[in-house]
């Protein structure tokens, strides 16, 4: 561990808002359409064309300043920050400069040794997306695809309060976790609609004073973002050992070879000579609109783990493991509204249905068993009609058919619990038979050889005997 130097790191995060359109026109805002299908005269800045707000956009915004604790700004402004690149046709970029929507808040992150920690929010603005440039597909030309070109935005940008590469992906997950739940971005960082950069810089430890400061951009994964800055915080510890300066620039991450690499020398905030967007009203947003946005949140995740802990008697692992989606949680809160055994509707949902979806590269959304299928078969092991073995062969067939009802499958297959009596002394009578030494050993005090014996029975039946009956029987046909 480095005791030197500390690095300080401030992320910026671009969550595209799921809008149907675009944040200042009516233009389409969807992924994966044929380029330049998604535009207007609006989004490719001809003259005379007038911006319009999308209130949409705006509740959206709202939802994750109350997530995060922030102060909402009532009145808003926009502003035009020059942007001379080819994919903002109009020039300009409308943004939020002094009036950011959200302001303030905090996410809190749990880190490896269960300890948690609180990264502090600077603000949230919203903002409306660039172009995509394609480098690659012309050997003599950069190619421009406007569909995302007016796309809204929200940027949420950190105090410099991470410490870690570590501390950097926990915030990144637990942001885009949040903003799955409220439905305000799909968290898609391989389709650019989640996109982060980092501003990290390193100094001595002890002082207050921040180093110079590098921003790292074009990082398409939580985990490019983490190895991202691992490389960047050694890089810029060597220079400052070797009496290098570090310079101020806008940097990329090769994911293949694991390091950054320049791109530009940073530009300084008022390089973008920020002014008033002169056709734009001001956005007024009144004590009923939070209001009424406020009543319509979704439980989010860390209300979610409070509630499976405290009232379904979870342990913290397996409440994590059942909020890490909306989908999940939503899931086995269904399956816990028609049964009581919490323990097992979390093992079936977490274990396996989760562990099918995954092999399956399935999402929850595409699970074609209902929560009460599983209810019910949770029903037939507690009532004793079926064994735990027995329920992980009834399990396929549910997921074959979404019609299948559980008890008729367990009747179909002939995996009912036996507990008669004549059946259950046939079976163990055979499983003795097979293990006569071990009869011996366990008259002799080896009482721990009754599990040997149960799981013959077990096997010998199927899984149809009953585990509770088979016990009683074994033990006393062994103590004859």
């Amino acid at each position: 561990m480095n005791t030197e130097y500390e690095v300080v790191i401030g992320l910026e995060i671009h969550a595209q808002l799921l809008t149907k359109s675009k944040a200042f026109s009516a233009d389409r805002a969807e992924y994966g359409n044929h380029p330049n299908t998604n535009v207007s005269a609006i989004s490719l800045g001809h003259p005379g064309t007038l911006p319009k707000h999308n209130m949409e956009a705006v509740e959206k915004s709202i939802r994750v300043g109350l997530a995060f604790g922030s102060e909402i700004e009532r009145f808003n402004k926009y502003s035009r920050k020059n942007y001379f690149y080819a994919d903002l046709p109009k020039g300009y970029q409308i943004t939020q400069f002094d009036t950011p929507i959200c302001i303030g808040g905090k996410v809190t992150i749990k880190l490896k040794d269960g300890s948690t920690k609180d990264i502090n929010l600077t603000r949230a603005h919203m903002e409306e997306d660039t172009g995509k440039s394609i480098h690659d597909m012309d050997i003599e030309n950069s190619l421009i695809d406007y569909n995302r070109a007016g796309t809204p935005l929200i940027e949420i940008v950190t105090e410099p309060d991470i410490r870690t590469g570590e501390e950097a992906y926990q915030f990144l997950n637990e942001v885009r976790k949040v903003l799955r739940y409220l439905d305000v971005c799909d968290g898609n960082m391989e389709e650019g609609s989640l996109r982060c950069d980092c501003n990290i810089s390193v100094r001595p430890v002890g002082t207050e004073k921040f180093g110079v400061k590098v921003e790292v951009k074009n990082m398409n994964s939580m985990s490019n973002v983490k190895r991202a800055i691992e490389y960047e915080t050694e890089r810029q510890t060597a220079a400052i050992r070797n009496g290098e300066t570090i310079i101020s620039e806008t940097r990329s991450f090769d994911a293949l070879r694991s390091n950054t690499f320049s791109m530009r020398s940073k530009e300084e905030v008022n390089d973008y000579r920020y002014f008033p967007e002169p056709d734009l009203p001001p956005l007024l947003v009144t004590d009923e609109m939070i209001e009424q946005i406020a009543k319509a949140m979704p439980a989010l995740p860390e209300e979610l783990f409070q509630k499976f802990t405290s009232v379904f008697g979870l342990n913290s692992y397996d409440a994590g493991v059942l909020t890490e989606s909306k989908e999940i949680a939503a899931f086995f809160e269904c399956v816990c509204n028609n049964t009581d055994n919490y323990k097992a509707a979390a093992n079936w949902t977490m274990v396996n249905l989760k562990g099918y979806l995954n092999e399956n590269a399935l999402d929850f959304t595409d699970a074609t068993i209902s929560p009460i299928t599983i209810a019910k078969l949770i029903q037939l092991i507690d009532s004793g009609k079926v064994s735990h073995s027995a329920a992980q062969k009834i399990f396929p067939q549910l997921l074959a058919d979404a019609s299948a009802e559980p008890l008729a499958i367990a009747e179909k297959l002939n995996l009912l619990q036996s507990s008669n009596s004549g059946e259950l002394d046939e079976w163990i009578e055979k499983a003795l038979a097979k293990y006569p030494e071990k009869v011996a050993e366990y008259q002799s005090g080896k009482v721990g050889l009754l599990g040997l014996f149960m799981g013959e029975v077990m096997k010998l039946s199927g899984g149809k005997a009953d585990p509770k009956a088979s016990s009683e029987r074994v033990k006393k046909a062994l103590e004859k």
